[in-house]
């Protein structure tokens, strides 16, 4: 199998070919190639024999991105069935005043602004798109999972979101089933330490709402960095717009609203297996009046 290369989609044998991967690199070992590979549709890293990959054809690739997508889809569906009943119940509704000085004065909104730091382009560019189907403020920032804790202080002070998402991949060791060493995750201790120096920047929980993982990520230790939301409970793989859903339910939410952890994650993908968090205050806000000048 000595014509694999990266950019190839193919799923390993050991594993019932359940997750399908793109090889990213390729390096020797002990005289044999491992092959490094990133989840197409889910936030894992692995490494994997070459004698263990199974190269897929196009067809294979398009049933399973369609089957993926379907999922995906349905649950967009679901958030926007949402949206449209707050905004017909009032939240973001624009009331129009009569008999008074401010004629024709309306109400404005806002929703949280978003900063999307992702270590991996491809997935980053796929939640950009997401959260613009949303109609979010988002800015999107690609670096490595490595070098997310030595950036992030400044692009807080550049940026300034009400929500920060710190993402890429991650995933748990093979054969070693201790979660409770960091040193048996990919990238945990990245967004560990990429979280508390978010924190070192905005301590209150409601100023900045974080969530931080990826894959099988080490759950707890995040949440105790200071994350409002993390990954994975269960150690599960977690699909690429899950951070997306999250987001959007904190960002179109008031913030006269606490929310519950689990109205959050039942707006995702992975559901309570992948992802938990910590009640949050919403980040939406009503403004008054909007200027008459505005097109």
């Amino acid at each position: 199998m000595g014509d694999l290369k990266v950019g190839d989609i193919v799923a390993r044998k050991s594993y019932g070919g359940d997750v399908y991967f793109k090889v990213t690199d390729i390096r020797e070992l002990n005289g044999e190639r491992v092959i490094i590979l990133k989840g197409i549709s889910y936030r894992i890293e692995a490494d994997a024999p070459e004698s263990d990959l199974i190269v897929l054809d196009d067809k294979n690739v398009t049933e399973y991105n369609s089957r993926i997508n379907s999922i995906v889809s349905r649950k967009c569906r679901e958030i926007q069935t949402s949206n449209h009943m707050a905004r017909y119940r009032g939240g973001s509704k624009k009331l129009y005043y009569r008999n008074t000085p401010t004629d024709n004065a309306r109400k404005f909104s806002r929703s949280g602004k978003i900063l999307h730091v992702d270590g991996d382009n491809d997935y980053l560019e796929n939640c950009l798109n997401q959260y613009r189907k949303f109609g979010l403020d988002v800015i999107g920032e690609f670096i490595p999972e490595s070098e997310q804790p030595g950036k992030i202080y400044d692009l807080l002070r550049r940026h300034r979101p009400d929500i920060l998402v710190l993402t890429g991949h991650d995933s748990v060791i093979k054969g070693d089933n201790n979660y409770s060493n960091i040193d048996n995750y990919r990238n945990s201790k990245y967004y560990i330490e990429a979280v508390r120096e978010a924190r070192r920047y905005e301590p209150d929980f409601d100023s900045l709402v974080i969530f931080a993982g990826a894959c099988q990520s080490m759950y707890n230790a995040i949440l105790k960095a200071g994350a409002n939301y993390a990954s994975a409970p269960y150690r599960v793989l977690i699909h690429a717009l899950d951070p997306v859903f999250i987001c959007q339910k904190v960002a179109l939410s008031g913030i006269d609203k606490v929310l519950k952890p689990s109205d959050v994650i039942s707006n995702t993908i992975t559901g309570a297996e992948g992802i938990g968090g910590i009640e949050t205050r919403g980040k939406y806000r009503n403004g008054f009046p909007l200027e008459p000048y505005n097109n």
